[in-house]
């Protein structure tokens, strides 16, 4: 840490001498792999963001220069794209996506001196965990995804019959979890727990276990390659169950693999940000290029968004300053005002339920 901070010190002191020096922040995601759908909505966020600030004069009147970090949702390759960040003496990354990969990355982050944001990491332990004061992230945590679904299951599908399934991963399984948590709690009891394993193709086994079990909702813990296969071999298979899940399931790739299967998916997610005023010319501007602000694409516009800010404020791109600048918050964005906690999370709305619908995704009626 204190090696990094030296290091950066004497980087700030060349750049001192030196007209409109470039400032290189990251963005790390799985830019490659089954989950490169969302890799790509990281990827597409921060493009824009760097471009957007640039052209409004940069930070402190230097400009960003984007580095992308590809771990392919994998926690050694999370370890050694922070390690390449921190051999870039990057100030700053926006990442990762996954929170097996976060979670990891993060003790690097911590001990080079590297402030961290995540777009998109859910598990709680990432920021109850975080081994330094400049882990942050703009999304919400499972815990409170998992009330709002275990609630809604409770209330709405009272005498339904309801199984429980998750992929082993930190995220996946730590969704499921706090989701059984709080039906229960609620006074559902599930009629199946299973776990299945990320990557493979064949579910007709465990869709065999919910026919048998009648199982009229199934709640996954997971990503939506998986949860599309389960999806469309459910329906191969003549289950009619309800399929509901998380925010993993918020991009067009889900609807791609299901087709019509898809039909009446439910999801939790955040307050669609596209919906807001302040969105709107960067939604635009997406748009005009051809590219979509699905998912956490504009997340990870608002964490290098809420970070340029807080350097401005802090007047230099150095840890602590911007750490401490990002603690006192206030700073606007396209998902809203950003504010954190004394842990790095975002004090934002919560979570809401979504419907697929015809191959969109939008807010289900009832639950606004």
């Amino acid at each position: 840490m204190k090696k990094a901070l030296l290091a950066g010190a004497a980087l700030n002191m060349v750049f001192a001498g030196m007209a409109f020096a470039d400032i290189t922040i990251g963005v790390a995601g799985p830019m490659t792999g089954q989950y490169a759908a969302f890799g790509e909505q990281l990827k597409t966020g921060a493009e824009q963001a760097v471009a957007d600030i640039n052209a409004a004069g940069g930070v402190n009147g230097e400009k960003l220069v984007l580095s992308v970090g590809d771990d392919a949702c994998d926690p050694k390759q999370a370890v050694a794209v922070a390690n390449s960040f921190a051999g870039q003496k990057v100030p700053f990354v926006a990442g990762h996506f996954c929170s097996g990969s976060s979670i990891p990355a993060s003790q690097v982050y911590a001990e080079e001196g590297i402030i961290q944001i995540s777009p998109a990491s859910t598990n709680p332990d990432f920021t109850d965990k975080r081994p330094g004061d400049g882990i942050f992230r703009v999304c919400g945590r499972d815990d409170q995804q998992g009330q709002v679904a275990g609630a809604f299951i409770a209330e709405k599908f009272k005498d339904g019959v309801v199984a429980v399934l998750n992929d082993k991963s930190a995220y996946g399984k730590g969704l499921a979890d706090e989701t059984e948590k709080y039906m229960k709690e609620a006074g559902k009891e599930p009629v199946l727990v299973e776990s299945y394993t990320a990557g493979e193709k064949d579910y007709s086994s465990l869709i065999t276990k919910l026919k048998q079990a009648g199982v009229t909702l199934v709640y996954i813990g997971g990503y939506h390659t998986e949860a599309g296969l389960i999806a469309r071999q459910m329906k191969d298979q003549g289950v009619t169950a309800t399929i509901m899940s998380g925010d993993a399931l918020v991009t067009d790739e889900y609807w791609a693999i299901t087709g019509d299967a898809g039909e009446g998916t439910l999801m939790t997610f955040s307050p669609d940000p596209r919906k807001n005023e302040a969105a709107a010319p960067v939604v635009a501007e997406l748009d005009k290029a051809g590219k979509s602000a699905e998912g956490y694409v504009l997340y990870t516009y608002a964490a290098i968004q809420a970070w340029a800010e807080a350097a401005k404020k802090a007047g230099s791109t150095e840890y602590e300053a911007v750490t401490a600048a990002l603690n006192e918050g206030g700073y606007q964005t396209v998902i809203g005002d950003i504010t954190f906690d004394d842990k790095g999370d975002v004090k934002l709305p919560g979570y809401v339920m979504y419907e697929w619908k015809a191959g969109k995704y939008d807010y289900l009626a009832a639950a606004q």
